[in-house]
């Protein structure tokens, strides 16, 4: 991200794992890979690990894992 976020934002950097994650610099959110969008921290459900990026839903998940799909 570039400039200053609103109020205490802050993105944190993730190290994806199996069955969750470990913040390794906390923050805020986490960036969706494919859409951008700003993921809480408390909302984010999928990631990949081999990738090691986060998506802001399971649409976003799928069109990453696996392009051109519908």
């Amino acid at each position: 991200m570039h400039g200053p976020l609103p109020g205490n934002e802050s993105e944190a950097k993730i190290e994806y794992r199996d069955g969750g994650y470990r913040v390794v610099l906390p923050g805020t959110f986490v960036p969706c890979a494919v859409t951008g969008r700003r993921i809480p921290l408390d909302e984010l459900c999928y990631w990949s690990v081999s990738r090691q990026e986060a998506y802001a839903d399971a649409t976003a998940a799928v069109q990453a894992l696996y392009p051109g799909a519908k």
